[in-house]
């Protein structure tokens, strides 16, 4: 099968998967598709579909429309300018760090769930 020009999503997709220590099969699971479609969007077989960038994005804990540059169906500047401004939390934030791993990220939100619960 002819590769679909969608190789520098598939190789960033994996990227993803790999930082944040997902097997291809739980990333598959945790985005609701096949082991096998994801392998062929990884592979850059495959074109996935907005809504299926969404469940994987969802599943990564990154933002769709980083997805949607990556795939060509958004305009990085365009996605720049259309987005409002962020408003990020402490949880949005520790959740967007590429530098944390899964497990970090965890023990950093539970730690700060626990001092909002002692100060509400």
């Amino acid at each position: 099968m002819a590769s679909l020009g969608v190789g520098d999503l598939g190789a960033f997709l994996r990227e993803q998967r790999r930082q944040a220590k997902l097997s291809l099969r739980q990333l598959a699971d945790a985005a609701g598709v096949s082991n096998p479609y994801l392998s062929q969007i990884e592979r850059g077989l495959r074109r996935p579909s907005a809504e299926i960038l969404q469940q994987i994005a969802k599943a990564l804990r990154i933002s769709a429309e980083t997805l949607y540059v990556q795939a060509g169906f958004l305009d990085e500047r365009v996605a720049d300018e259309a987005a409002p401004p962020p408003v990020v939390g402490v949880r949005e934030a520790v959740l967007a760090d590429p530098a944390l791993s899964e497990r970090q990220k965890e023990a950093l939100l539970q730690i700060y769930a626990s001092f909002r619960g002692e100060h509400d």
